[in-house]
């Protein structure tokens, strides 16, 4: 998925947990995005590859792509640092919400993604897609529709 459908995922999953849990929205959706751009620090030309060029490489380089960083065991790490140097809840809410919802979307594509690294097994979706075609911009399109939506009912 491009970086554009990874952040309206993480939009739309912290829009939506806010809505139903009561999070604080706001932090909760910025750190959504946040999350939802971390797992592809391991690909150099991503949003987040951009930003931080050395890091992106080192990792890109010992990892490879849609490995270490699209796994579990990295959500967990993730979380586990988050929680230490967050008391707010709805940041760590918000940023596990987005980086799932990275996850769940790059399980979608074509090439899927090694959810229990370090094992090579590769997870995908029964459904997928190819990232950046036609059928991506209507997941986009739904993501954007769900995001206001919840939007719309939280500032109601």
């Amino acid at each position: 998925m491009t970086g554009k459908t990874h952040i309206m995922g993480g939009v739309a999953s912290c829009t939506a947990a806010a809505y139903f849990y009561g999070y604080d929205p706001v932090f909760m959706t910025a750190s959504g995005v946040i999350g939802a751009l971390i797992p592809d620090i391991c690909h150099t030309k991503s949003k987040i590859g951009r930003r931080l060029p050395i890091l992106s490489a080192v990792v890109s380089s010992v990892f490879g792509h849609r490995t270490f960083t699209h796994s579990l065991l990295f959500l967990l790490i993730t979380a586990f640092a988050t929680h230490l140097y967050f008391a707010d809840q709805s940041i760590l809410v918000g940023l596990m919400a987005g980086m799932a919802s990275h996850l769940l979307l790059d399980a979608g594509t074509v090439n899927g993604i090694k959810l229990f690294f370090p094992s090579a097994i590769k997870v995908r979706l029964p459904l997928y897609i190819k990232t950046g075609g036609k059928a991506e911009q209507v997941v986009l399109a739904v993501l954007t529709v769900v995001s206001c939506y919840f939007i719309a009912n939280l500032i109601a």
